[in-house]
């Protein structure tokens, strides 16, 4: 284990160091950042499966799910700028988008998990996650699965497409320059959607636990989960050179902890991180605006979310009520708590589902967190 902490959080340092002595870590990092200091910043374990290569400070690892919330993040700022409203009809800046009777669907709805088109109804290969393009014109075509806004089932696949696409009619740029020039650059994060083959040396190899591939499994026997496996993704895909090359904006994201940590620290301060401004408070407040609250209708989960935002419930993100952000297939956390003014993330590269239970490694290093502080 290396890197540091502030002496107040030598707890948090030990459970961290706890993880990879009880075997349920393999290579990981952690990071809290509250303004412009680093509270916590730990990493330790291999980047390797065969344990040749330590994780190092630079060290990247898909992040799964937690793209979600920077294609989140990225169409609140062209809200906040006025290019997009989130109760506006998406067809308003995709006029083909209409088709099938879409025509009054809001992008808060679709980025809410509540659009009815959380799956195609066309099978798809994968490497259709990889250009897109197919993706997108069925979900142009297609009607909803369910009627748009009478409940809640998660957009696996489809919602990074979907928002995707609505960032490039309103602004011309694809999600991953967006994110390249506009968060990650001002604020000098190691985050990439689509990652450049020269920084393939940082990135490190996903080691699969025996349970990881377990919410597939289960969502092949659930009818109203079938997003998640049209196309099916193998928990090892992120280590292949096309899958980290793709723009695939629901879960192909490569980062650090550190990097994650300081985005979500800018949120937990009102939107706003040194001369770093991300979202006014204004933005911010609509953006994070609770949407949705109840059980999600694929596997039965207690969610809340914003828009595009996983709000806190059952502590998923600590204490505070008001802590935003979003989890990732296989252990992937990064939030921020506006009442603790601080930005969290903990990355791994050992998938492990732990039989839907908690993530022990979560618990153990957020139990300690909220203690020190």
């Amino acid at each position: 284990m290396q890197g540091s902490c502030e002496p107040a959080f030598s707890e948090v340092r030990e459970a961290f160091l706890a993880n990879f002595r009880d075997g349920i870590d393999h290579g990981a990092a952690f990071a809290v950042v509250k303004g412009g200091s680093q509270l916590v910043d730990l990493w330790g374990g291999y980047a390797d499966a065969a344990r040749e290569c330590l994780w190092q400070r630079d060290t990247m690892v898909c992040v799964q799910s937690v793209t979600k919330s920077l294609v989140a993040l990225s169409l609140a700022m062209l809200v906040d700028r006025g290019r997009l409203r989130y109760d506006a009809p998406v067809a308003e800046v995709w006029p083909a988008f209409a088709a099938g009777g879409k025509g009054e669907i809001t992008l808060a709805q679709v980025l809410s998990h509540q659009a009815g088109l959380n799956s195609v109804r066309e099978r798809l290969e994968l490497q259709d996650l990889y250009r897109g393009d197919r993706f997108i014109r069925a979900l142009e075509a297609m009607e909803p699965l369910y009627r748009p806004g009478s409940q809640c089932i998660y957009h696996a696949l489809s919602y990074g497409f979907l928002g995707a696409e609505i960032l490039r009619r309103a602004d011309g740029r694809s999600i991953g320059r967006f994110i390249a020039e506009e968060i990650a650059g001002p604020l000098q994060a190691s985050i990439y959607l689509g990652l450049p083959a020269e920084e393939d040396h940082r990135a490190a190899e996903i080691v699969p636990a025996p349970d990881a591939d377990d919410p597939m499994e289960e969502a092949s026997r659930r009818p109203s989960a079938f997003g998640y496996v049209n196309p099916r993704v193998r928990p090892s895909e992120p280590n292949t050179r096309v899958w980290r090359a793709a723009e695939m904006p629901a879960g192909s994201a490569h980062a650090d902890a550190l990097s994650l940590a300081r985005v979500y620290a800018a949120l937990a301060a009102g939107g706003r991180a040194g001369d770093v401004t991300l979202l006014s408070p204004e933005g911010l407040a609509v953006a994070t605006r609770e949407r949705f609250d109840g059980i999600e209708g694929g596997f039965g989960w207690p969610i809340r979310f914003a828009a595009g935002f996983m709000l806190n419930k059952e502590a998923i993100f600590g204490p505070s009520p008001r802590a935003l952000g979003h989890t990732g297939w296989g252990g992937y956390m990064a939030y921020g708590d506006p009442d603790a003014g601080i930005g969290v993330a903990y990355v791994t590269n050992r998938m492990s589902t732990f039989g839907g239970e908690a993530d022990p490694r979560r618990v153990r290093l957020l139990e300690a967190l909220y203690r020190a502080l």
